[in-house]
């Protein structure tokens, strides 16, 4: 038994929460079919159990999925994913491409409002990603514009992007809650104390580190909300979490942690997601030691990824590499060292210039995901076989996050959100222009080339090469050493109707959500 399972077990134990469970776990994304116990209250508030606070109410700036869970039912995009990760209208409620691919003209939705009245229009969306371009802002999306040069209203219904070179990624760059629409008269400062979207939930309470309330958003453009409610409930414990599902205090529940799913027993059913986020161990390449490529490779192929995947998701996952997205998926097994090489390793390590070892850092995120300090602690076992001491730097999410945006680190452990498009995914990363690229930490013309080459055909097959040719270049320079994909575990009590999972981690459909007494 690992140390880490013992350590669940017994906090398991300390809470009497039994061990031994009728596991309802459904082997792809779903709706909530558990048989209902009464007819839909449509005052009825949804409890949501969440391990950590959000740590920002501001959407163009998060980076954490709490926050984003949050935020995504609150304000609106121009456009969204359905279930099948497809791209639909949001608040614009149709778009047209130039034939040459260089203007996009967006129709917006009418009679749309933002929760304290004002109403929305193409100012809005002209002045919201004016803003998320410029570097000031520092949004972390703001890569997804680099093909927009000007942003044009010519009425109150419509916005003309004019871009620099056809963008195929573009209409699903515009869907995650971190490109959202503002309204222009608001702030920064305002909106972390007082969110205003066009979302289908509105805030109603907030209470720092222990939950936020929403209430139902009565001028929703879409069909009206299920839920009169949702509080997010803060319960740092996900053991402590499962313990609230058992007796009624919360009805829902994500988990990314196998083991915690499975002692959830029959008072909850628990749907089991493949996501595309993937769990990696990344490199500051312009840090010394991390500069030196022999050493990024011996790190590479001393790692056993499967035996990752198993001491901390107990398997439960895919070993990865950089895109997940199932039409771009990497291949695995062309990476140097598909399974671990410790001969290769070690020759990686000598001709880098430390034959006889070496120290290095790594910073790891303590309650953000449950697998990361596992997931270090079976690397830095590994690396250890080589001659590599890997000190772990353990931060609360807060600090990790402050460090992990300013590339304030030699290497650190993520657990990275995917996006369908990979150059949505990677863009802002492995640009040398990417918003993101301080914490990729890493730059070539061929990446450039590439990327390029990426957003401008049109041509699915053509993509597909292009994209498999940035894996190759993303791992024969072991930019970072990508380890596995996992699932979430949507918990829903009995009581619970109608949500589906995303594999993107969305918990959007909370707008078609219903709960019973």
């Amino acid at each position: 038994m690992t140390q880490r399972k013992r350590r669940v077990q017994a906090g398991l134990a300390a809470l009497g929460v039994a061990t031994a469970t009728a596991l309802l776990v459904s082997g792809c994304t779903g709706t909530s079919t558990a048989t209902p116990s009464g007819t839909p209250n449509a005052d009825g508030t949804l409890v949501i159990g969440v391990t950590t606070d959000a740590n920002t109410l501001y959407p163009w700036t998060t980076t954490q999925f709490q926050a984003t869970n949050v935020l995504q039912n609150i304000y609106g995009t121009l456009t969204e994913f359905d279930e099948n990760l497809e791209v639909v209208p949001g608040l614009a409620e149709s778009w047209e491409t130039s034939e040459d691919g260089l203007t996009v003209t967006f129709t917006l939705r009418e009679g749309v409002t933002y929760s304290n009245g004002a109403a929305f229009d193409s100012a809005d969306v002209v002045a919201s990603l004016t803003a998320i371009k410029n570097p000031d802002t520092a949004a972390v999306s703001a890569t997804n514009l680099a093909s927009v040069s000007t942003i044009e209203a010519p009425d109150a219904s419509t916005v003309v992007l004019t871009l620099s070179a056809p963008d195929a990624a573009l209409v699903s760059k515009l869907a995650p809650v971190t490109m959202a629409i503002l309204d222009s008269d608001d702030t920064a400062a305002t909106l972390e104390t007082a969110p205003n979207g066009t979302g289908p939930y509105m805030l109603d309470e907030r209470k720092p580190n222990e939950s936020i309330s929403l209430v139902r958003n009565t001028d929703y453009w879409g069909d009206t909300p299920g839920l009169g409610g949702i509080e997010f409930r803060v319960i740092p414990d996900e053991a402590a979490i499962v313990s609230a599902l058992q007796s009624g205090n919360v009805q829902m529940a994500v988990f990314d942690d196998a083991l915690v799913a499975d002692t959830i027993g029959a008072s909850a059913e628990v749907a089991k997601t493949p996501q595309l986020n993937y769990h990696a161990l990344q490199f500051n390449s312009r840090k010394a030691p991390f500069d030196n490529l022999d050493l990024r490779l011996a790190i590479q192929c001393a790692i056993d990824r499967q035996q990752v995947l198993d001491t901390a998701a107990l398997g439960e996952g895919e070993v990865t590499g950089p895109i997940t997205s199932p039409a771009f998926l990497s291949d695995p097994d062309a990476r140097p060292c598909p399974e671990a090489d410790i001969e290769t390793a070690e020759k990686h390590l000598a001709d880098a210039g430390y034959a006889d070892g070496i120290t290095i850092d790594a910073i790891v995120m303590q309650d953000g995901y449950s697998t990361a300090v596992a997931e270090a602690e079976n690397v830095q076992a590994q690396l250890a076989e080589i001659g590599i001491t890997l000190n772990l730097e353990v931060l609360e999410s807060g600090a990790y996050v402050d460090r992990w945006v300013a590339g304030d680190f030699g290497a650190a452990f993520a657990l990275n959100g995917g996006q369908p498009d990979p150059d949505a995914m990677y863009g802002r990363y492995f640009t040398s222009t990417g918003n993101l690229n301080a914490v990729a930490g890493y730059s070539s013309d061929t990446l450039d080339a590439l990327f390029a080459a990426g957003k401008a055909s049109n041509d699915l097959d053509e993509r597909k090469q292009i994209y498999a040719d940035v894996s190759k270049e993303l791992e024969d320079n072991a930019v970072w050493v990508w380890l596995f994909t996992g699932y979430n575990y949507t918990a829903t009590a009995p009581s619970v109707q109608g949500f589906t999972p995303l594999p993107n981690g969305s918990l959007q459909y909370l707008r078609d959500t219903t709960i019973t007494g």
